[in-house]
């Protein structure tokens, strides 16, 4: 069974960074698309930005360049580095993996395994 799992998240102050990672296992295949994802209550799961083994990227449109992804192949782990963070940045973050695409689906249908997600709260 593939895991998924988040870590990193916690608390931050308005205009500071964080960095989230993400442990995929048990994954079958060499090459897929990984991505992170938000979604407050009441909200559309949001695409953060996505990559691919071949370390093709795509960013949200919120994005504004405060944010990069990364893959590590070997450790098949995930990171997303946040910067300029605001309170509208606070929300539940999730980590999907799905298929291989040479440029990866931002909707979140097209990720077949999820995490817990792992929670972001930036204060004034």
């Amino acid at each position: 069974q593939v895991q998924v799992a988040e870590s990193g998240g916690g608390s931050v102050q308005s205009g500071g960074s964080l960095r989230l990672s993400c442990a995929l296992s048990r994954l079958t295949y060499n090459n897929y698309c990984m991505g992170w994802y938000r979604q407050g209550p009441g909200n559309e799961r949001e695409v953060v930005a996505v990559i691919n083994t071949h370390a093709k990227t795509a960013y949200g449109p919120f994005v504004a360049g405060r944010v990069g992804i990364s893959l590590d192949n070997a450790e098949r782990t995930l990171s997303l580095q946040m910067s300029s963070l605001s309170s509208e940045d606070s929300t539940m973050y999730y980590c999907a993996a799905g298929a291989f695409q040479w440029s990866c689906a931002v909707e979140p249908d097209e990720y077949q395994y999820w995490g817990q997600g792992t929670r972001v709260d930036v204060s004034q």
